[in-house]
């Protein structure tokens, strides 16, 4: 039988297939969920492109973010010409995007360590902790659903691969990439390699990419916001550092701590890339700490929607790389118990971890898998059923049941609601909704000019549970709603074709 140093070198020469595995360990450790948080944003995206009759009203809460990448066109597109479900291809997208995250991260460590099994213990290491919160971001290493961050993260660590592996052309290749996907991550990536080449020829030659990084600025309304813009924006309390706990700086200090460690510590079996990919990343976060620190004065409040701390995104990435590397190469080696002893542990950690953020849903939300994913189902109201999440059933009914040009309006605190998850509604139900408070507020926050009437909508859902009749006269006196997603019992004078323990589907 081989030992592991043996099929480590094997999988050295062909890294295919022991990223394969991994990246379907990696899928089953941290789960799969449509639609949630972030991707109640870019998934309704996705489906117009796929689907132009969908979302007739109210898309500008999702279409602010998606005109600015090419991220929807890419994957709605691939869903058109493919013929296949969309949720299916979604989910195909995003375990692509974690195989293509383990694929640049092996390259990446390829230019840093001698060998193969610090750079399989590098990704291992990465793979394993893909639900590691960023600090102070709101972000995870890889989120467990599909955004445009899952792939406009292997693109920035191919174009740093490749600049280290002095092939400069590659490199701004990727990097015009992760700027059709992802502006924002790819500004961070473009200043990473400037910063780096800062070190090798001088300030004025890098002053270029810097000017580039900086030209979409402009297109950007940095003046003070007021009234319900700013209250979006207050909401995102890690846009300021006086709303952060203490251990959120830690986060912050430890991890650079150590890259600077790495940076000056002559550690055997690596190569000299590592010391210059370590030294580069403790400058670039300092500078993007000390940015984040600066716009916490109050008269440069509008400029915290810059969120300089998410390039703390592309450091923590790096770093568990480069830490898993030293793992690998000082600690576990090759030693079966020890790889077992360092990940087993870790991997149930984070399978505890997703349950208890996701606690009402299944762990991998497989396409297909909710019962009311079957468009002849519908159980009417029965107290006895409980299989699936109340809310994605919902959902799923209302997909296959209502016409698409449906207006609904809901609690506009769903997204906070106890057992719902952070489902999106637009990106399961696939119709139209009145803006909600939870994740629509993010898209104000950076697109002020939504804010005003993104209020008149919010107040309008109010209290919806609640309407009397003379209330659902006001809305829909208001606005084009057709239908109502409440909780049970349903109002008494509406039709409510679909209920279930907790909601009922109603007709206007």
């Amino acid at each position: 039988m081989p030992s592991l140093k043996a099929r480590a070198a094997s999988f050295a020469k062909s890294p295919l297939p022991g990223l394969g595995v991994i990246t379907a360990l990696a899928v089953l450790v941290h789960g799969y969920h449509l639609g949630v948080d972030d991707a109640a944003i870019y998934v309704p995206a996705i489906k117009r492109v796929a689907d132009p009759t969908l979302y007739p009203f109210g898309a500008e809460f999702f279409m602010s973010h998606a005109h600015l990448s090419f991220f929807p066109e890419l994957i709605g597109g691939s869903a058109r010409l493919s013929h296949l479900p969309i949720d299916a291809v979604i989910f195909a997208w995003h375990v692509a995007g974690v195989f293509l995250l383990l694929a640049a991260v092996w390259r990446l460590l390829g230019c840093c360590f001698e060998s193969a099994g610090a750079r399989w213990c590098g990704v291992a290491l990465l793979a394993a902790t893909l639900s590691v919160p960023v600090s102070g971001t709101g972000l995870v290493i890889m989120d467990p659903y599909l955004t445009a961050r899952s792939l406009s993260t292997p693109a920035t660590l191919f174009a740093i691969a490749c600049y280290l592996s002095n092939r400069p052309r590659w490199a701004l290749v990727w990097l015009a990439v992760t700027a059709s996907l992802h502006p924002q991550m790819a500004v961070y990536g473009l200043l990473f390699v400037g910063g780096m080449e800062l070190w090798r020829r001088g300030l004025r030659e890098v002053a270029r990419p810097v000017c580039v990084a900086m030209i979409g600025l402009p297109f950007f309304d940095f003046s003070p916001v007021t009234g319900p813009a700013r209250e979006c924006l207050l909401s995102r309390t890690f846009f300021f550092a006086s709303a952060w706990a203490w251990y959120e700086w830690i986060g912050v200090l430890a991890p650079l701590a150590l890259l600077w460690w790495f940076s000056k510590a002559n550690l055997r079996h690596t190569l000299p890339a590592f010391r210059k990919l370590a030294g580069g990343l403790v400058p670039f976060g300092l500078i993007f700490t000390a940015a984040f620190l600066t716009l916490g004065i109050p008269a440069l409040e509008g400029y915290t929607r810059l969120q300089p701390m998410r390039s703390f995104h592309l450091l923590y990435v790096i770093f568990f790389a480069l830490l898993g590397g030293l793992v690998g190469e000082y600690g576990i080696k090759t030693r079966v118990w020890r790889w077992v002893a360092l990940f087993v542990p870790l991997a149930v950690g984070m399978v505890l971890l997703q349950e208890s953020t996701f606690p009402a849903s299944q762990h991998v939300e497989w396409p297909g898998s909710n019962p009311g994913a079957n468009p002849g189902w519908n159980p009417g109201w029965n107290p006895g059923w409980n299989k699936g999440n109340p809310w994605m059933s919902a959902f799923l009914w209302i997909r296959y049941h209502t016409p698409k040009d449906a207006v609904f309006a809901t609690d506009p605190n769903y997204m906070a609601r106890p057992g719902e998850d952070a489902h999106g509604f637009r990106a399961v139900a696939e119709r139209s909704v009145l803006a909600d408070y939870v994740k629509d507020s993010g898209a104000v926050s950076l697109f002020p000019q939504l804010a005003t009437e993104w209020q008149r909508q919010v107040k309008a859902q109010r209290g919806l549970d609640r309407f009397a009749p003379a209330d659902f006269q006001r809305l829909v006196q208001q606005y084009p709603v057709t239908w109502i997603l409440t909780t049970q019992p349903g109002p008494a004078w509406l039709v409510c074709p679909y209920a279930n323990r907790e909601l009922a589907v109603c007709r206007m």
